[in-house]
């Protein structure tokens, strides 16, 4: 009887263990019951896994093996990956690697764990293996369970290391190189909060956790006080198969192999985190020793003191001065402060914010490479702040910002020092110590590991169009890299664009000579009238990263084997570099292109009809270029027209006259432009200008011929002319030739008909009937460059060498420019810019033209800029 009851206990036994002992806690079921999912639904409800984040995951291949790893062990975060990847239908991390899971453990599993537990100490008078040792975890893997696995434990060091007991990352080597399938290691990042973690924890990290590993209290009260706070990033997923397949992995020993995939992946880890947050914060104490008592900076201060004969106590307190007039004060509750007053004036005065988040995530996750260097173009004093607005709403860190020295003053200039400016002279004439204290400073803030803000063109463009670059700062970064300040530098440049720009008024009065009026507190006050106004759409356009590491080894040469000279053709080679990209990624906006048309109509009147034939035209052109537009073009073409040609009419840039015989229709009215208004069209033509600058070279190459058929060698000598001649004007892929750049805008041309190849002679085209009034408009783009380096070259015509002050020089030049603007010697009053005649005097003057003594050479361009202007619509 007795042995029948024990026959059938045991039967009853097996079968609830279901004929085996493995059963562990660290497996948690999929299915955990209703009451439980429903609390833990509830619970992690709050917490941001964004579609983004999840696509990694979905991306890696279905037949691998997925385990999930998280730098700190944590049970919080292993049940929210469990309960939130079930609900986003991802593989569910249910074998926890060194975890045991209890209270959430459906009942009936407790039952089984415990009594297998001890049935196999009953009948088998020994411990039981773990689920390493027994085999389960492999067993369950191999049969598509996911996994999570943490790298750092409190004591699981010493358990490896001391104890010697199982290392889950040695397990799963051992596993992957048992099986063919591959295993993926994604980790995991769960953050708090994006605030920098500081050298010196306050009161609050000390008792209750850091932000980045917080205490029990800590994530309780931020999970119901502000949920929206806690987000989750994935990073990229590390297949173990290709890792040991390396060839510095390959031939190791299993220890060490373990030992550096732990590495390998805390250091991702580490520098995605680091991409969020950004490096740990110093004080300014700290921060300001460690740059004043650098040993590069403490020997030219000795060598300074005895060359110039100052005790060296005089030139330490002058370094000191200089830092603390260049040294920003990050601070991230101002920051905070400042993004929702950004907010409020970006919601109040525009339209909205464009960006391609696309290509911001691509930079994002290059920035785990090395510092960022984000190089917007610089069209208002709102770029800098919109961008650094639009990083900490994408969960990167504020960069620091080099700003003019003029920006510096009271009361903004100690809140832009909080938000993260570090201030720059104009020029460094003169002011050796300071100027090595400033590039010491950018050497500390590289080594850091800061990300750096900077305008390539070195101030605000009053033109419209990018700026050639300046490139001091751009050379200060270079030597920090030659210094090994950072292992990689990240160039991104930005296109920042407005439908309208807030200083117009400002600039239209500089660019006809007016002064530039300082920055200061009234300014600040009497902006306060804009925010009645609205300004329409902010486009913000991310180029792809541009890694300085790569494009060194594209150049074939090591920046510490380089000599002065190949230095610097390499910065200016990435300074146009970086220009062009920004031209690349900008945006034509409808504003830019109706301001195009109308300046560019042969008449000063043009009826509708003709001004949209023309749009039509341009916009064939951008089509077949890929051009990037403003979402209103691309979706509802001839109303975006039609509003911005209203925007112009009811700001009095253009006037309607309708026709007094017929009834009144759109397509009656005509338009005519108002004269003084010019410049200001101008200035929004300009924001588009790059994206024809080939068509018009070419198209005017072409014309210069004047003959209706011609070769493309016939006109590459004409293209190559233009792009030199106009080079302080408009940036060109340093990488392509004219003769790219003239066979493309060829091909273009013929696809509108515009050209027709001829029908026998091979690369020979002809000019079409309709083509020919096309070219002219194309070339029309360039009239008021000519027009202003006409009205230099007047001047230097006019003027010996000994009655030139170089001061004055721009003031007579303008004088000459009013004067034939009146005699009708030129044509456009948007001609009369003293931007176009400093570069047109640049180019003269490093030409050979510098007086009416040039007399040769002023002949031989004045032929030429006649020649070429014949050619352009009267």
């Amino acid at each position: 009887m007795t042995r029948l009851i024990k026959q059938k206990l045991r039967g009853w036994i097996d079968n609830f263990l279901k004929r085996t002992y493995n059963h562990f806690l660290c497996y948690l079921p999929v299915n955990i019951g209703f009451f439980s999912s429903w609390i833990l639904k509830l619970f992690f409800s709050g917490v941001k896994l964004d579609k983004e984040q999840t696509s990694v995951i979905r991306k890696i291949p279905k037949e691998s093996i997925i385990i999930y790893a998280t730098k700190h062990k944590s049970y919080f975060k292993y049940l929210f990956y469990h309960t939130r990847y079930r609900q986003e239908g991802l593989p569910v991390p249910e074998i926890g690697l060194d975890y045991r899971v209890v209270i959430w453990q459906p009942v009936s599993r407790i039952f089984r764990i415990i009594l297998a537990y001890l049935d196999y100490i009953f009948y088998n008078k020994a411990w039981p293996p773990n689920a390493y040792k027994s085999g389960y975890i492999k067993h369950e893997l191999i049969k598509r369970r996911s996994g999570l696995l943490s790298l750092v434990e409190k004591r699981g060091f010493y358990r490896r290391f001391v104890k010697e007991k199982a290392d889950p990352i040695r397990y799963l080597i051992e596993i992957q190189k048992s099986i063919k399938r591959p295993i993926f290691i994604v980790p995991q990042l769960m953050f708090f909060s994006t605030n920098p973690h500081r050298s010196t924890p306050n009161i609050i990290d000390i008792l209750f956790g850091t932000q980045e590993r917080p205490g029990k209290i800590r994530r309780i009260v931020t999970l119901f006080k502000n949920p929206g706070n806690i987000f989750v990033e994935i990073s990229e997923p590390v297949n173990l198969k290709e890792f040991l397949e390396l060839t510095e992995n390959r031939y190791q020993s299993i220890e060490h192999q373990s030992l550096q995939l732990r590495r390998y992946l805390l250091v991702q880890i580490n520098q995605h985190r680091r991409s969020i947050v950004g490096p740990i914060l110093k004080s300014r104490e700290e921060l300001k020793e460690n740059v004043l008592t650098n040993n590069r900076l403490q020997k030219f201060m000795y060598n300074h003191s005895k060359k110039r004969d100052i005790p060296i106590q005089k030139v330490h307190k002058e370094a000191d001065v200089y830092l603390d007039e260049i040294a920003a004060k990050y601070n991230i509750a101002v920051i905070r402060m400042a993004a929702v007053v950004v907010k409020w004036v970006v919601n109040t005065m525009f339209e909205g914010v464009t960006v391609n988040n696309d290509v911001l995530n691509r930079v994002k996750n290059m920035s785990k490479k090395g510092p960022l260097i984000l190089v917007p173009c610089h069209k208002s004093h709102i770029d800098y702040l919109i961008l650094s607005y639009t990083l900490l709403n994408n969960n990167m860190p504020c960069p620091h910002i080099a700003a003019g020295k003029n920006l510096s003053f009271w009361p903004l200039g100690p809140l832009f020092r909080r938000g993260g400016a570090f201030f720059i002279r104009r020029t460094f004439r003169g002011a050796v110590l300071y100027s090595k204290v400033f590039a010491e400073y950018i050497n500390k803030l590289l080594e850091e590991g800061f990300n750096i803000e900077m305008f390539i063109e070195g101030g605000r463009s009053r033109t419209g169009k990018l700026i050639m670059p300046k490139l001091g700062l751009l050379s200060m970064l270079l030597n920090a890299y030659k210094n090994e300040s950072c292992e990689d530098m990240i160039f991104v440049p930005i296109f920042i664009g407005y439908d309208r720009v807030l200083e117009e008024t400002a600039y239209l009065n500089e660019i006809e000579g007016g002064q530039k009026e300082p920055e200061s507190l009234l300014q600040v006050i009497k902006a306060g009238r804009l925010l009645k106004k609205r300004y329409g759409r902010i486009y913000i356009k991310f180029h792809e990263p541009m890694s300085l590491k790569e494009l060194l080894s594209e150049y074939g040469s090591k920046i510490q084997d380089m000599s002065s000279k190949e230095q610097n053709v390499f910065i200016r080679n990435l300074g146009h570099r970086i220009i062009n990209a920004i031209d690349n990624v900008s945006l034509v906006t409808p504003y830019a292109l109706v301001a195009s048309a109308i300046l560019n109509c042969p008449k000063k009147s043009f009826t509708y009809n003709y001004l949209i034939s023309e749009m039509e035209i341009y916009m064939t052109y951008l089509f077949s270029k890929n051009a990037k537009m403003a979402d209103t073009l691309v979706l509802d073409q001839a109303r975006a027209f039609e509003r911005a040609l209203e925007h112009y009419t009811h700001r009095k840039f253009i006037e309607k006259i309708p026709k007094k015989d017929k009834k009144s229709q759109s397509s009656d009215v005509i338009f005519k432009v108002n004269e003084s208004k010019r410049p200001v069209l101008e200035y929004y033509k300009n924001n588009c200008i790059s994206f024809f600058i080939p068509a018009a070279f070419t198209a005017l190459a072409i014309l210069e011929k004047d003959a209706f058929q011609f070769s493309t060698s016939d006109i590459i000598s004409g293209y190559t002319f233009l792009q030199e001649f106009f080079k302080n004007e408009f940036s060109y892929d340093v990488d392509k030739t004219q003769d790219y750049f003239v066979r493309k805008n060829i091909k273009i041309f013929i696809d509108d008909a515009i050209l027709m190849p001829h029908s026998t002679l091979p690369d020979t085209y002809n000019i079409t009937s309709a083509g020919y009034r096309k070219l002219k408009l194309f070339s029309c783009f360039l009239k008021p460059y000519f027009e202003s380096y006409f009205v230099v070259l007047n001047f230097f015509m006019r003027y010996p060498k000994e009655f030139i002050n170089t001061k004055d020089r721009l003031k007579k030049v303008q004088s000459i420019g009013n004067r034939m603007y009146k005699r009708k010697e030129i044509e456009r009053k948007e001609a009369l810019s003293k931007i176009n005649f400093q570069n047109a005097v640049d180019y003269f003057v490093s030409h050979g033209v510098k007086s009416s003594d040039d007399h040769d050479k002023i002949k031989l361009y004045d032929d030429t800029i006649k020649k070429y202007m014949s050619y352009l619509p009267q």
